[in-house]
């Protein structure tokens, strides 16, 4: 964790920018076909050096205004003024340290490897020289993103369409759980940039509804989280379906050696960066372990809520059937809970997540999976009901919490059945940090 707290480009655009609704959306808010629709120009230098974009030249209106001056220090990176009224609309005037180390090589043409945690502004890094790269004239992919969630994929996008709203490209979103009519009619209209998860891109592929040889920029985002689901041959397909000559980045959390074989197969001699890389320790929680048997997890989970004043809290569990076996426990119980797994449709999903941001949930309930970069502010408490598989998932899981300073909570419990698995992880990252829980002797 860092210690002073930094803009987050993600979250902030959930407040800040109307509903994107590219998919089948757009065109009916506006009453017309996409063809009749002014188009805009992405910003481009001409002789010396002059802006003659849209947004310098002010040929194009209904864009955010501005909630901020524009950035000296994002221009020093190499911003146009195109993207610096794209950031003053959000907000920022400062980059994060991954923009500040990404930008420069990314808009030079470098590939590059990012070694980053969500939630540090690594959709601007990429999102920002992506843009330059777009031609808006021309109706075909040149740009993808893949990630390994829905919930991700929708972050990315909304920060993406953003940006096409200055540079006048337009973005979607190919992710499961939606109908593929929205997606055919979104192709069919030509959107140049697209973010999307593995198996929803190779659908499409597969289908002849999704061509990638236009692709300029390609980003693997939160690779090392792709790769533990099980994309590593999705990832080999899709790269290969794409030209050699692209620009790639990617960005990752963790750096294992799985990692380390794309880099070699894919990348041109890249560029390597490493900001706020997840720690052995988490600064700002407050770790706790408690030694309970498997069927008295639920009762202790009872004794936390009766006696901790839990508040916002996201539950862990390996399994999608364990987490619908809790959340209907603790809704039996009258708790505020509901949970999030890959078997979820999309909009419920989606109803999930605006609950629980909304404060109207006091537990979510999710897999290790769901979870993975779900930007989710102000969580107090994260509960490892299973213990994780490894020390980079138990590091992962309990930075959820304290965020951008704030301090949190962070509690596992360890039966009979997982002192093996604990003992691997406490020898990974230590136990000066962690306190053991008491808890009753007997349950009532």
């Amino acid at each position: 964790m860092q210690a002073r707290a930094v803009p987050r480009p993600e979250a902030a655009i959930t407040t800040t920018l109307a509903p994107a609704g590219f998919e089948g959306d757009i065109d009916a808010e506006h009453g017309e076909p996409p063809s009749r629709r002014k188009r805009k120009r992405r910003s481009r230098r001409g002789a010396g050096g002059a802006e003659t974009g849209a947004a310098a030249a002010g040929d194009f209106d209904n864009l955010p205004a501005p909630r901020a001056p524009l950035s000296e220090p994002f221009r020093l990176l190499g911003v146009d003024e195109t993207g610096l009224q794209a950031i003053a609309a959000l907000g920022f005037t400062d980059p994060t340290p991954i923009q500040a180390e990404a930008l420069p090589l990314l808009l030079e043409g470098e590939d590059l490897v990012g070694l980053a945690q969500t939630g540090t502004g690594k959709t601007l890094a990429f999102g920002l020289p992506m843009a330059r790269l777009i031609d808006p004239e021309e109706r075909s992919v040149q740009a993808l993103v893949l990630v390994p969630t829905r919930e991700l994929a929708n972050q990315v996008h909304e920060v993406m369409d953003h940006l096409g709203r200055f540079y006048g490209f337009e973005t979607m979103a190919l992710v499961g759980g939606k109908r593929l009519t929205g997606d055919f009619a979104a192709l069919e209209r030509g959107a140049q940039v697209v973010v999307g998860t593995p198996g929803r891109v190779i659908d499409h592929i597969k289908r002849g509804t999704l061509r990638l040889e236009g692709i300029r920029f390609a980003v693997l985002d939160e690779a090392d989280q792709m790769l533990d689901i099980g994309f590593a041959r999705d990832i080999d397909y899709i790269l290969r379906v794409t030209p050699k000559q692209r620009q790639t980045a990617l960005f990752s959390a963790t750096m294992p050696e799985s990692i380390g074989r794309l880099v070699y197969r894919y990348m041109r001699k890249a560029q390597r960066v490493a900001c706020a890389p997840e720690q052995r320790t988490a600064d700002g929680v407050t770790q706790y372990f408690a030694e309970v048997a498997e069927r008295d997890k639920f009762l202790a989970l009872r004794h936390l809520y009766e006696t901790m004043d839990l508040g916002r809290s996201l539950i862990f569990r390996r399994t999608k059937i364990g987490v619908d076996r809790l959340t209907a426990q603790l809704q039996d119980c009258g708790v505020p809970a509901r949970a999030i797994h890959g078997d979820l449709r999309q909009g419920e999903r989606d109803r999930v997540m605006a609950d629980f941001r909304g404060g109207r949930l006091e537990f979510l309930i999710a897999t290790n999976v769901a979870a993975r970069g779900l930007d989710i502010p102000d969580i107090e408490h994260v509960i490892n009901y299973d213990v994780p598989q490894n020390a980079e998932e138990y590091i992962h899981r309990i930075g959820r919490t304290a965020r951008a300073g704030k301090l949190g909570t962070a509690v596992t419990f360890v039966s009979e059945w997982e002192l093996a698995d604990w003992d691997r992880i406490v020898g990974e990252v230590g136990d000066s940090a962690l306190e053991r829980l008491t808890l009753p002797s007997r349950w009532e």
